[in-house]
């Protein structure tokens, strides 16, 4: 019972501690010791020395010495309590820093404006989104996130105040200074934002402060240059404007900074800066609303309290008004001596001076500086730009991104089969971040030209328009207003065309339209940063969801609130490792092993794709398309994908077809093909057929039958050099074969002999039959049917037979030079020779594409045949495909589709899960999925070229201990 009443009077005590640091935020967790060191540090003060510790002096470490040896005076001789950091960069700043410290006998109390990040005064530092764009999340936890992160990054920096969050309630869209900085224009949503902001950073030992008291949101004036006047009831002002600082100061608010405003409803001198007010300060801010907090001036150097009376006494009337720390005063020199002189006159009186001192000191206990120790250096850079930064970033704008129109549901873009898309850029600041994500999706293709009319006749041949407004994301203060033309063509654009307008501004931009009502979509990104362009391209397509709401009004158009919700289509997004529990750092590891297999010219160049939980986590490209390195590999690039086409072309069709009933696995060939009936394959089963286990030739070269016996050159018997007669099958442009030889490829097929015993061994003549039956059953190419039931609807527009087609050269990646068949350079013709004899299109090989649109399909296959909003295939089917049938004859391999070995060696590192699948290809190509940890691994390689020779990725396991890593770097 005694230990019980003991744990009830600790908890009791605890508590009581807590409520006592939520009425005085600056009390430590140590009271007793606080007061001690106040108590003390005070006592043995002068009074100069007292006066000095309200005053904080701005410093900028980009200033010269000479300039930063002055506030080093001021230290010495003034006795200044704290600076306020402006202008520079995190290393030099540390290091001046440091600096002033040691010059100080008393521990210096460092501020900073810092509401977006540290980026705000400083270069080489993290920058978040800006309140605005933070005020469109729902989800407060993300912004009490980003208020802990700034607030780490001020802590490692030497920062003990951020002055921020900044609460003002921004109801006039013309204010100049506040805009973006305010979390919008809904009391209550302000407030929510603000209370999280100021909870995280405050968690992370930096002492937040709310301003701009009593609320900057509605003036047309900057009080950095004049005076301005909020012209509200003091009813309106203490429902509205003070409710924020109300409930923050219940919460632990640390302090307020107040404004250089002109309020007649609450301060009756005619044009007196609200702080200069004691009524506002003392009466309304200390007083009314209890605030024990510390209280900051705006910067006293401002005109809108600078212009009102002469040097220095203007310290004195903040001092007098009851505001604890004077900010950036005109001379320091003069508005001590002001003070000073009030002091001894009896005007200011110990205990007023004590009670702001005091508080100044005990803020000093709270953030450490009772214990101070420099800034470390090392590793500074890298701990003010981290990756869970980024990750947060990430976060914050695919929550805050609105649609705010969304007539007929035009967003998400579906049915992007039916789609032919252009982008139109307007604003004066780049937009290619934006273009480059859109094109992951689906073809689409910039429309520019000098003069409207121009534009308007391009755009005929397209379906619907994205236009991109894109204004500097470099402070939010640049200009954000359509111009005149760039409505004009805004409008006529909409006019002839389905159009989405995606805003990279202020919302504010749109109170600019005059109408809407031939702009079917309207995305509003709020800045124009590389991941808010990037994730907005991903909305539109429906890759994410779409979550914000507008933080404030726009026009007659869009009541603050407003905004249209989706979720996402299951489709690729992009993003980090760690969004979906992967260490960056880990799986950089990669790297070093793709550029071993470089430099050691296993291949003269790779793209590399890494996908887990449906988002596109590393996809990097190395190496040059030959070794003569004349062009860099990039992901517009497209590789020869041999073997991957059977995975990737011809099952899939198969499949659909064995799903509606037209075939079974236990289909025979006698049924499927005439030809077969009297063959020795007729009871040969898909089933069977397409485990490798049905007794076939593993491979059988046509094309020797072809060639001259002597000179071992092609046949003139059955080639041409150019396009003729009878000559129509193209396998190289300077090769055309007779067009009956594909029926003797057939036959040969059908005539050939079966191994003579039953057991696993691979075979590419499956793949040739198939596509024979495929063909015929639906009188198409196989070229046309992957093309109509598949690439297109899936956006894999990069995916291909015979590329040269539809690509350039320089965006197909070649093959080799051949010295036994075609000799030649093998370049936008396939490989392979088997699929070369059937004009490029094989069932075996033949299609090209890049590694992001063989990663679109694989992961359709791992979304149990569901993409983009579209089913494709049931997931028995899948289940039916990926199962590996034969398994307990020591075959591992699914129908089609590639599997784990079953003992020591095989097609993977040996890491993974056995339900996973794949396929490799001759060339070098490899792709894989793993449903258990929803891993999609691609690697695209070319490392037949100039020759295929041995097979130095198989032999070094290069595919294979790159998805080790890939494994190695699964944290969650």
């Amino acid at each position: 019972m005694r230990y019980l009443s003991l744990i009830l009077i600790c908890s009791c005590f605890q508590f009581n501690c807590a409520q006592e640091q939520i009425n005085n935020p600056l009390q430590s967790r140590d009271p007793i010791q606080q007061q001690k060191w106040v108590d003390s540090l005070y006592n043995s003060m002068s009074v100069e020395e007292r006066i000095g510790q309200l005053y904080m002096v701005q410093v900028m470490s980009e200033n010269s010495d000479a300039i930063n040896n002055k506030v080093v005076d001021l230290i010495k001789k003034q006795h200044i309590g704290g600076v306020i950091y402006s202008n520079g960069g995190p290393y030099r700043q540390a290091k001046l820093n440091n600096k002033l410290q040691a010059a100080s006998k008393i521990p210096l109390l460092v501020g900073m404006d810092a509401e977006w990040g540290l980026s705000m005064r400083l270069d080489s530092t993290y920058a978040f989104p800006w309140n605005m764009t933070l005020g469109a999340i729902s989800d407060n936890k993300l912004v009490e996130v980003t208020g802990r992160l700034i607030g780490e990054h001020c802590k490692r920096l030497g920062v003990h105040f951020n002055f921020a969050p900044a609460v003002d309630i921004n109801t006039n869209p013309k204010n100049p200074i506040i805009g973006n900085r305010s979390f919008g224009e809904d009391r209550d949503n302000v407030t929510e934002k603000g209370l999280a902001f100021m909870k995280g950073m405050q968690s992370a030992g930096t002492l937040a402060n709310a301003k701009h008291f009593p609320g900057h949101g509605d003036t047309e004036d900057d009080s950095h240059y004049k005076l301005p006047t909020i012209n509200f009831s003091a009813k309106r002002i203490d429902s509205i404007e003070l409710y924020p600082y109300k409930e923050l100061i219940k919460e632990g608010l640390s302090s307020v900074m107040v404004a250089h405003l002109n309020v007649p409803s609450l301060e009756k001198k005619s044009g007196l800066p609200s702080s200069l007010s004691k009524h506002i300060v003392t009466d309304i801010l200390k007083d009314s609303l209890g605030f024990k907090g510390l209280i900051f001036t705006d910067a006293l150097t401002m005109k809108g309290a600078a212009n009102f009376n002469e040097t220095g006494a203007i310290d004195l009337a903040a001092f007098l008004a009851g505001n604890d720390v004077l900010l950036m005063s005109e001379d320091v020199r003069i508005g001590t001596k002001k003070i000073l002189d009030a002091y001894n006159k009896g005007e200011i009186t110990e205990g007023r001076l004590a009670h702001s001192v005091k508080k100044i000191l005990m803020a000093k206990y709270k953030v450490g500086l009772h214990d101070y120790s420099p800034v470390g250096l090392y590793n500074l850079s890298k701990e003010l730009n981290r990756i869970e930064d980024d990750v947060l970033y990430e976060q914050l704008m695919e929550s805050a991104i609105t649609v705010v129109k969304n007539t007929n549901s035009v967003l998400p873009l579906r049915d992007i089969e039916t789609k032919k898309i252009a982008y139109v850029a307007l604003g004066d600041s780049k937009g290619s971040a934006f273009l480059d994500e859109l094109k992951k999706y689906t073809k689409v293709h910039q429309i520019k030209a000098d003069k409207l009319d121009g534009v308007i006749a391009k755009l005929q041949n397209y379906n619907t328009v994205v236009v991109g407004f894109h204004k500097s994301n470099d402070d939010p203060w640049k200009k954000f207003r359509f111009s005149q033309k760039e409505m004009a063509w805004l409008y006529e654009i909409a006019r002839t065309n389905t159009v989405i307008l995606d805003v990279f501004a202020m919302p504010y931009a749109l109170n600019d339209l005059l109408s809407i009502e031939n702009i079917e979509g309207i995305v509003m990104s709020y800045q124009n940063s590389r991941i808010a362009q990037e994730k907005s391209a991903q909305l539109i397509f429906g890759a994410i969801g779409a979550k914000g709401k507008l933080p404030v009004s726009t026009g007659k158009f869009f009541p603050v609130g407003a905004g249209e919700t989706y979720n996402a289509l299951l489709n690729l997004s992009y993003g980090l490792p760690e969004r979906v529990g992967m260490d960056s750092q880990r799986l950089s590891r990669i790297d070093s092993i793709a550029n071993h297999a470089i430099k050691n010219k296993m291949t003269p160049g790779i793209q590399l794709l890494v996908a887990r939980k449906g988002k596109v986590i590393y996809n990097k490209n190395f190496g040059y398309h030959t070794y003569s390195k004349k062009n860099k590999v990039d992901s517009d690039d497209i590789y020869d994908l041999a073997s991957l086409t059977k995975i990737l072309a011809t099952l899939p069709i198969l499949m659909e077809l064995e799903q509606q009933g037209s075939v079974s696995l236990d289909s025979k060939l006698g049924n499927l093909l005439a030809e077969y009936k009297s063959s020795n394959k007729k009871n040969v089963t898909l089933k069977k057929m397409l485990s490798h286990y049905a007794q076939l030739k593993p491979w059988i070269p046509f094309y020797y039958s072809t060639l001259d016996t002597v000179t071992k050159k092609p046949d003139p018997k059955y080639y041409r050099k150019k396009r003729s007669k009878g000559f129509d099958v193209e396998v190289t442009n300077t090769l055309f074969m007779r067009n009956d030889y594909k029926d003797s490829i057939q036959k040969t097929i059908i005539e050939s002999e079966l191994l003579s015993s039953l057991r696993y061994r691979y075979s590419d003549l499956p793949y040739y039959i198939l596509k024979n039956y495929l063909e015929g059953f639906y009188d198409k190419s196989l070229d046309e049917i992957t093309q109509d039931r598949f690439y297109k609807s899936l956006g894999a527009n990069y995916t291909t037979y015979n590329p040269r087609r539809k690509f350039s050269l320089k965006d197909i990646v070649p093959t080799e030079v051949d010295n036994y068949y075609r000799y030649k350079k093998i370049h936008g013709y396939v490989h392979d020779m088997g699929a070369a004899m059937q004009g490029g299109i094989g069932g075996h090989a033949g299609v090209f594409s890049n590694a992001n649109d063989v990663a679109k399909i694989m992961q359709m296959y791992l979304q149990k045949g569901f993409y983009g909003g579209k089913r494709y295939f049931k997931a028995k089917t899948l289940d039916k495909f990926t199962k590996c049938h034969y398994c307990h004859a020591d075959n591992r391999r699914g129908i089609g589709f590639d599997k784990p070995q079953l003992g020591e060696e095989g097609p993977t590192c040996g890491c993974l899960s056995m339900t996973s699948f794949g396929h490799s290809g001759f060339t070098g190509t490899y792709a894989w999925a793993d449903p258990e940890e929803e891993i999609v691994y691609i690697f695209l390689a070319n490392r037949t070229y100039p020759q295929a020779g041995k097979n130095l990725l198989l032999r070094e396991n290069i595919r294979t201990e790159i998805q080790r890593l890939i494994y190695e770097a699964i944290i969650e």
